[in-house]
């Protein structure tokens, strides 16, 4: 059993959500709340994790998470904490539940409105550590929120807004490579290409962070290599792991930053019109980032291209389509249901979004309308 301890405390191998019990043991408490999906429990997978942690089959469970998570979700689960008298929550699932779940901590234990706490409404210094604490146990490979400071969410106006603060931070991390084994290849595929944009995005923040830029390269040679055989043979042990500590890798960075990729999917994600997974999508936005970031970028480029096994001259943009493509993911926004009409909304708050900041080169809402109807 590997035990980490960077940012927050991880344990990283095949069977460890058997240490879930224990974990919670050490924390001193003992009765979480499930935060999960419908998804997870129809799959059988809460009752596997049950079992294997020793877990009362009988604990409380919330799961109805939304495919994005929202704040009247949030709110409902809240009510349903309090309402189990429960002193924890543990997440299990994809980005969403884990995501879900750091907002009913801060909800459990900070007043409403939840848009206060939103880091560009000056949310950061609003989050204390006053919070219920947090387990997350990773049932996809892909998003890293099970160790990055921020979630997600969709409020009630319909605005996706980013939580961030070093307290949001799961206070462990079960990163059990089985519990990806049963994903579905599209779905694999999808937050596969969610790690590798993570990875790609944060190296390329100017902000100076070398310890992150070593991790985002090895998380992005691990996912390179490894997305295909994941994808086609979920079976695979070997690729499943690899993939995984790619996620891993890939949230461990966050703290870097990330770019417009995820400036253009989060408003994107929020829409209403239309369900739009956010690993598909940042696959589907990622070249045309890829193309309008390359500007004075030569030596960071060259950098990927190595951690990915490239040639010399190889273009990224172009490799990165391709993958998709082998991959049988979307490739374009129209593929995916989405219209023209909403492009001036979502470039006006992409430019507001909080990943907008660490793009690495300055970024316009023209920019943005650009790469859109480029990516559609």
């Amino acid at each position: 059993m590997a035990l980490i301890q960077y940012l927050t405390r991880i344990q990283f191998d095949d069977g460890a959500v058997s240490l879930l019990g224990a974990e919670l043991a050490l924390l001193g408490v003992s009765r979480p709340l499930l935060v999960t999906d419908k998804g997870i429990v129809g799959a059988g997978i809460l009752a596997a994790v049950l079992e294997k942690s020793g877990l009362p089959q009988d604990s409380a469970v919330f799961d109805d998470t939304p495919e994005n998570p929202t704040e009247a979700a949030a709110m409902k689960a809240v009510a349903r904490f309090k309402e189990a008298g429960s002193d924890s929550i543990v997440a299990i699932g994809g980005g969403s539940p884990i995501d879900l779940a750091k907002a009913v901590s801060l909800l459990a234990t900070h007043p409403g409105p939840l848009e206060q706490y939103a880091v560009i409404l000056g949310g950061l210094d609003r989050v204390t550590a006053n919070k219920p604490p947090v387990i997350a146990a990773p049932t996809t490979a892909g998003t890293g929120s099970e160790v990055g400071r921020a979630a997600l969410l969709t409020l009630e106006d319909g605005r996706k807004l980013g939580f961030i603060s070093p307290h949001m931070i799961p206070n462990v991390a079960i990163c059990d490579p089985e519990l990806t084994h049963g994903l579905p290849p599209y779905l694999t595929a999808a937050t596969g290409m969610d790690a590798i944009t993570h990875c790609i995005e944060t190296f390329l923040s100017p902000k100076f962070n070398p310890v992150a830029d070593a991790i985002a390269l090895d998380g992005l040679a691990r996912a390179t290599r490894w997305i295909e055989t994941a994808t086609s043979s979920g079976s695979d042990a070997h690729a499943r792991r690899e993939m995984m500590m790619a996620a891993l890798q890939g949230g461990l960075t966050f703290q870097k930053g990330l770019g417009a990729v995820h400036s253009l999917s989060h408003p994107l994600g929020g829409l209403k019109s239309v369900k739009l997974h956010h690993g598909t999508l940042n696959a589907v936005l990622l070249p045309a980032v890829l193309r309008f970031n390359a500007v004075g970028a030569e030596e960071k480029y060259a950098r990927i291209r190595a951690a990915m096994g490239l040639p010399e001259h190889a273009d990224i943009a172009e490799e990165m389509g391709a993958l998709s493509q082998r991959l049988g993911l979307p490739a374009s926004l129209a593929q995916m249901g989405v219209t023209p009409d909403c492009f001036e909304m979502i470039a006006e708050h992409a430019v507001n979004d909080h990943s907008t900041a660490s793009n690495p080169r300055p970024i316009a809402a023209s920019d943005f309308k650009r790469i859109l109807e480029e990516s559609l």
